[in-house]
């Protein structure tokens, strides 16, 4: 049988793993990019599915359910799956663009916005800096072939048809949530904690010298030594979105098994 035969007499199940795939360009960095137009993002889909299709059939037979009901259930378990995957690892990149948001607030560049092509909204500076930065990193890291390993793993863990969702699901995407919030602290500490003690010292001096203008002296300050220090940390900042990368390729393993049957 050759791979034409394949497709036609698994056409059903093809649509199955076409929804997976398609789970990931919706949300994922890189591959769910606004930049990129939905058409480009839906022919790479079907290209990479018509690819994986014949390595995915010999995983075993798989069957269809027969019933239009249970196939559109079927279909939105392989949606979920999918879209778990992007989602894990858009919560990496939130907590990179959450920090980057509390850098600005606190260096003065709250009202200085951007216009971010990925979403088509006004960003921060510092935050749109930072999450271009993890996007390089994550590029030079070979990020998107861990989502694509991540991909086919779920494949051999979950057979299509064969998601099996329980509670623990729920408390895992609870804990992401507050990993991410903990994670973009982290990154935002040492510019955020620099800007706190210039403040305290500019409160003292306000108090020592009320004649001084503590405003005209504040402002910039505060901007030079925030953006000193986020220059000075930069090289620390690669290596701990390394960090925050592998741990974001252990979440998606994570959560491949606990839907896993």
């Amino acid at each position: 049988m050759d791979f034409y035969d394949l497709l036609q007499n698994h056409a059903a199940v093809f649509l199955l793993l076409l929804t997976r795939v398609s789970g990931i360009f919706i949300i994922s960095p890189f591959f769910g990019s606004m930049n990129i137009p939905v058409t480009i993002r839906a022919a790479i889909a079907f290209s990479f599915s018509i690819v994986i299709f014949p390595v995915v059939d010999g995983l075993g037979i798989v069957e269809a359910p027969a019933s239009a009901l249970m196939y559109g259930i079927a279909v939105l378990g392989e949606l979920f799956i999918g879209w778990l995957i992007g989602f894990i690892a858009f919560m990496a990149f939130s907590a990179i663009n959450m920090a980057g948001k509390v850098m600005d607030m606190q260096v003065g560049f709250a009202i200085v916005n951007v216009m971010d092509p990925t979403s088509g909204q006004q960003v921060p500076l510092i935050g749109s800096f930072l999450y271009n930065l993890g996007l390089i990193v994550f590029l030079v890291t070979n990020g998107h072939h861990m989502i694509i390993t991540a991909l086919m793993e779920s494949f051999r863990t979950i057979p299509l048809v064969g998601i099996q969702p329980d509670s623990t699901i729920t408390a895992f995407v609870g804990s992401l949530m507050t990993s991410m919030f903990m994670t973009g602290m982290k990154i935002a500490m040492p510019v955020t904690f620099s800007i706190l003690l210039t403040n305290v010292g500019l409160g003292i001096l306000a108090r020592t010298m009320p004649q001084l203008n503590i405003f005209v002296v504040g402002i910039p300050m505060q901007l030079m030594i925030g953006m000193t220090m986020l220059s000075m940390l930069l090289p620390f900042y690669v290596l701990f979105l390394d960090v925050v990368f592998d741990a974001m390729y252990g979440n998606i393993s994570v959560a491949i098994k606990a839907v896993a049957p």
